[in-house]
């Protein structure tokens, strides 16, 4: 039987991974300064990725060639399916003055698994394959619904994350 003072030390050990577990689950809300590690003003840099075919891509084709909005998603995320409406609509509304490119992470899912879920919800955004991770160890981005927008010289205008994000104000401020 376990005394009082045991069960104390017991309870007081998990405290902390009570608390670790609360923060993974909780919806992300990350502020424009802490989405990614880039500061707002710096030029993105190139990210190497792969079509969801598996050749070799790079999103430095696009990067300075007008404004750009990239989206680091996951079929799971539950912010990210909350941001797909808000970013198709901006995605309509600004065809042909801003290109927009998921970039799908590759943590729990496949690339046959985000093109079966893309043709299912109707997102049908460009959308590339971070296989290696390179999103988090290149631009430092701290989770899944992670939102980058880039003005037409390759600076970064806005960067946040979590599905309350307005993006059509985001899209804006690289007009």
């Amino acid at each position: 039987m376990m005394t009082f003072p045991a069960a104390w030390r017991a309870v007081a050990r998990a405290i902390p991974l009570v608390a670790i577990g609360a923060a993974l689950l909780a919806p992300v809300r990350a502020s424009a300064q802490h989405a990614i590690d880039l500061p707002l003003g710096a030029t993105l840099p190139d990210l190497k990725v792969e079509t969801l075919d598996g050749q070799p891509a790079s999103l430095g084709q696009y990067i300075g060639k007008g404004p750009l909005l990239i989206e680091v998603w996951a079929t799971w995320c539950a912010n990210c399916e909350e941001l797909a409406p808000k970013i198709l609509a901006a995605k309509k509304k600004y065809e042909g003055k801003v290109r927009f490119i998921g970039l799908a992470v590759s943590f729990n899912q496949s690339p046959n698994r985000v093109k079966l879920h893309m043709e299912k919800h109707g997102f049908d955004v460009e959308t590339f394959y971070d296989r290696k991770g390179e999103a988090d160890v290149v631009y430092g981005v701290k989770a899944t619904s992670t939102v980058i927008v880039v003005d037409k010289s390759g600076k970064i205008v806005y960067a946040g994350a979590g599905g309350d994000q307005d993006i059509d104000s985001a899209v804006r401020k690289a007009m």
